[in-house]
């Protein structure tokens, strides 16, 4: 009787669970159709696949904080889900009456309560009225016409993380979480680099670097090809992940597993995930680094690295200094002591530390040199913070590096090599211990604390109703406040304008409130670049003019609105056809923007390998980039250093005629070039930069632009990137050069290459026939810019008469 009687509570409780998944089911819609929303605040509001394997909805990220995100359906063994897709990681919404619609259009638009622009869209168009938005089986959610036309899917933006069988392409990267409980973009990227090859970025506040693989290691040193056809990179059902750079590999458990997944993970690390559906975990079948005190940034500023057996990874303070932050190691670590100032180094003395380095950041390079003389090199530079002092087996000498920044520290014993705190001797002497036991340890809190995200808004004020004379007095109170309001306002609005046309009269173009700008990029939504510590949208003003607007990244917008006003004012008086214009700027509050012309035909870099530029037309570009400069060096108010010349910094108008970008909030310097001290760092991008840079010594003119205009020139006429010729170049001279000098048969002043010398340089992809005078006089004056040694270069000016004229230009 009593095994009758469990059976039946048993088929009981069977039955109902098959009803609750019936209701579940029969409630959750299979696809979103047009003119249709899914609700935050609505149980059920979620769209499913077909197999019940992946969900998509809302999902909490913080206190009334919800992203509208993709994740595995069944949780994991502690009740965790694993979110695969965000829509707006870094602008959740309201927990209450946010919504994602499809419109009648077939945009799909996601909708905070209380905010009239939308949070995030697709920007799609649907012209057969019968888009629906569905998640399949893969995890792809996508919007999907009748007709069968993918209008966009997930697929296409992923967050931090590919799926089996989903493609990472150009234009798109993965972007780790800033922390475990933390959603929102961190520094680490997942992708393919200008020359194609997949890589690891840390891109933090201050600092960019690549960590993996390995950049002291050229590409193909590192089993890569920087000759791919296309960017396409995934990982397939069977564990196999294949590149177009060359990067293969199978992860540990390979062989048909339908449910993996490649996450780039807040700490850095690039893994690949297996579910263990038995035990519901996630098991590591492979990661990218081994070592994990390599990646960059994971310790910051003035700390370093370590790996302990029962542990793990350990962040430690750098002697006498301590953290910044005690939640987050990204802030490194600050000295208690005060900086010796400039010229008083000889009061500084060195903490020995055995077995320690900060890769990259090297203000010298001192082969061959003694360990005082290294101590008295940093002494003499009043940026450097210490030296690496090793030894070089292969070359039998000693290497000195003194570092302007201490990142990417680390700590192991198994590294041969000894790095010199510089720390004021009075700190030195009062501690009569100066072993590395001094450093104060501290363990890396990888977990990150949860982020707690409170949203005010205006719903959550609930309205008190009072008695009828409580209402009146308050009605009497609102409408004198409301009388004395409307005083104040068109006081200050008066003022404001005032204001505002005395600064749109000094700086000689428009000054736009964050608002406008905000409205006019459609919530900053469409990017059409990167670079130098801020990231450029395409907007459309009030009067339907396009145009880029360059966002400053906030870290880097922190100067006075005074000093910032100061510098736009200078460059509003820049005037030249082949400088790009500056329309407007936005100065409010911590937001510092500009405001320039849009280009219709993009950058250099993303035509040079089109059809659209001929041979004619990379003639016009290499004069008007020149006269551009020209300009910069020699003729404006101040001297204007751009520092960043490259192809990227290079745009095209309508008919292919160019104008350098990006030169605006760089250095304006006396011409006496006096102001050189001010170069502290060194500037640019790598393959572009001048020899000069590397050296403290020698000082900063405008022969560092005129070096980065011939390289590029070269780039142009070749096809082959700074770094991508033939020869391997030694000491500063990039291989690119080198290879061209070759091929032309440079000898002193002279040309004794083949008689078809040219022909071998010229890029053969460009259609069309050229003028081989004109051209050979184009790669001479590219080379005479490309020298080493800045006094054999020519000035701006001059390579504009000798392009024009040819070599009679020159005096």
């Amino acid at each position: 009787m009593n095994r009758f009687i469990h059976l039946l509570v048993l088929a009981s409780l069977v039955l109902c669970q098959i009803l609750s998944l019936l209701s579940l089911s029969s409630s959750t819609p299979l696809a979103l159709k047009l003119d249709s929303s899914l609700y935050v605040d609505k149980k059920g509001d979620f769209l499913i696949s077909p197999n019940n394997v992946f969900t998509a909805g809302f999902y909490s990220v913080g206190k009334n904080a919800y992203c509208f995100s993709i994740w595995f359906t069944k949780p994991l063994f502690n009740g965790d889900q694993t979110v695969v897709w965000m829509a707006n990681r870094d602008t959740p919404v309201n927990g209450k009456r946010s919504k994602l619609s499809l419109s009648k259009t077939g945009n799909l638009v996601l909708q905070d309560a209380d905010q009239d622009l939308p949070i995030w869209t697709t920007r799609t168009r649907d012209v057969t009225g019968s888009a629906e938005l569905k998640l399949n089986n893969s995890g792809n959610l996508y919007l999907q016409s009748k007709n069968e036309q993918i209008l966009w899917q997930s697929f296409g933006s992923p967050t931090d993380t590919l799926l089996t069988n989903q493609p990472l392409t150009t234009g798109t990267m993965l972007v780790s979480s800033r922390s475990r409980t933390n959603f929102s973009s961190g520094f680490y990227k997942f992708i393919f680099d200008n020359d194609n090859v997949l890589r690891l970025v840390y891109s933090g506040p201050k600092v960019t670097g690549v960590y993996w693989p390995n950049p002291e290691l050229r590409a193909w040193d590192a089993g890569r090809s920087t000759y791919g056809f296309g960017r396409t990179a995934t990982i397939d059902r069977f564990g196999r992940f294949i590149a177009t750079d060359g990067l293969f590999f199978n992860t540990t458990d390979d062989g048909s597993q339908p449910i993996r997944r490649l996450t780039m993970d807040f700490d850095g690390n690039l893994r690949v995930y297996s579910l263990d559906e038995s035990k519901q975990i996630w098991e590591v079948t492979w990661q990218a680094m081994a070592q994990t005190c390599k990646i960059h940034g994971s310790c910051g500023e003035n700390s370093t690295c370590s790996n302990e057996p029962n542990f793990g990874r350990k962040c430690t303070c750098l002697p006498y200094h301590k953290m910044i932050n005690r939640t987050d190691w990204s802030y490194g670590c600050e000295p208690e002591f005060e900086s010796s100032l400039c010229g008083t180094g000889g009061d500084d003395d060195f903490l020995k530390l055995p077995h320690f380095d900060f890769y990259g950041y090297d203000s010298l390079y001192l082969p061959n040199t003694t360990l005082d003389v290294c101590k008295q090199e940093c002494k003499n530079m009043c940026d450097c913070k210490g030296f690496q002092y090793k030894f070089d087996k292969e070359k039998a000498i000693f290497l000195c590096y003194p570092k302007f920044l201490l990142l990417n520290g680390f700590g192991s014993v198994s590294f041969i090599g000894t790095f010199y705190l510089r720390v004021p001797a009075s700190t030195l002497s009062s501690h009569t211990n100066k072993s590395i036991q001094k450093v104060r340890e501290t363990k890396l809190n990888c977990f990150g604390s949860p982020r707690m995200v409170q949203l005010e808004r205006i719903y959550d004020k609930k309205k008190e109703i009072g008695s009828i004379k409580l209402l009146l007095l308050f009605t009497y109170v609102f409408g004198a406040l409301e009388i004395i309001c409307i005083i104040y306002f068109f006081y200050k609005t008066r003022s404001t304008k005032k204001f505002k046309g005395y600064l749109q009269a000094a700086t000689g173009f428009e000054r736009f409130t964050y608002s406008d700008l905000k409205r006019a990029s459609q919530n900053f939504e469409t990017e059409i670049g990167r670079g130098g510590g801020a990231v450029v949208y395409k907007g459309v003003l009030s009067d339907n003019r396009l145009v880029a607007i360059k966002r400053l990244q906030e870290a880097n917008s922190n100067q006075g609105e005074a000093e910032f006003l100061a510098e736009v004012s200078t460059l509003g008086r820049l005037n030249h056809m082949n400088l790009i214009d500056i329309l407007g700027y936005c100065a409010e509050g911590k937001h510092r923007i500009l405001v320039y012309e849009y280009m219709e035909n993009g950058s250099l870099a993303e035509n040079l390998n089109s059809n659209e530029l001929d041979w004619d037309k990379r003639f016009e570009v290499a004069i008007g980039t020149a006269k551009g400069l020209a300009y910069l060096h020699e003729e404006c108010l101040e001297w204007v250093l751009h520092c960043d010349i490259k192809p990227h910094n290079i745009l095209l108008d309508h008919d292919y005629l160019p104008k350098v970008a990006d030169f605006g909030l760089s250095k304006f310097l006396d011409r006496d070039g006096r102001g050189n001290s001010e170069f502290r760092q060194a500037r640019g991008t790598r393959g572009y930069m001048a020899p000069e840079w590397f050296f403290i010594s020698v000082p900063i003119t405008s022969k560092v632009d005129v070096y980065s205009y011939g390289v590029v020139m070269l780039e142009m006429i070749t096809g082959r990137s700074p770094q991508g010729g033939d020869q391997s170049g030694g000491g500063y001279e990039r291989p690119m050069v080198r290879w061209v000098r070759e091929k032309a048969g440079v000898v002193g002043d002279g040309y004794g290459g083949k008689d078809n010398w040219i022909d071998e340089i010229v890029d053969s992809a460009v259609k069309g026939e050229y003028d081989k005078v004109r051209m050979g006089n184009l790669i001479k004056v590219a080379l005479q810019c490309a020298e080493e040694h800045l006094d054999a270069r020519p000035t701006m000016s001059q390579v504009v008469d000798m392009l024009l004229h040819g070599d009679d230009g020159r005096s």
